[in-house]
């Protein structure tokens, strides 16, 4: 893949619209539990459900980095 446009070419067509959005939603609250805002707060502000920022945060935590290496190329930090 070699542009944003790429990457979406194909996940439209590998993933469901539902899938998208779920995908979405654990990219959302990335930065904000790399900030150390607290879950209930996360959910407060973008609706995704405290068991999906759990999740999110319990792969940052102990997954393979891959949303670590994700955040820092996109962030810098």
């Amino acid at each position: 893949m070699n542009s944003p446009t790429d990457v979406r070419m194909l996940l439209q067509d590998l993933c469901t619209p539902a899938e998208i959005e779920a995908m979405a939603d654990r990219w959302r609250v990335v930065p904000l539990l790399k900030k150390g805002i607290p879950y209930r707060e996360i959910h407060d502000r973008t609706g995704v459900s405290v068991t999906t920022i759990g999740r999110v945060a319990r792969c940052i935590e102990a997954g393979t980095g891959g949303y670590d290496l994700a955040f820092q190329r996109l962030y810098g930090s």
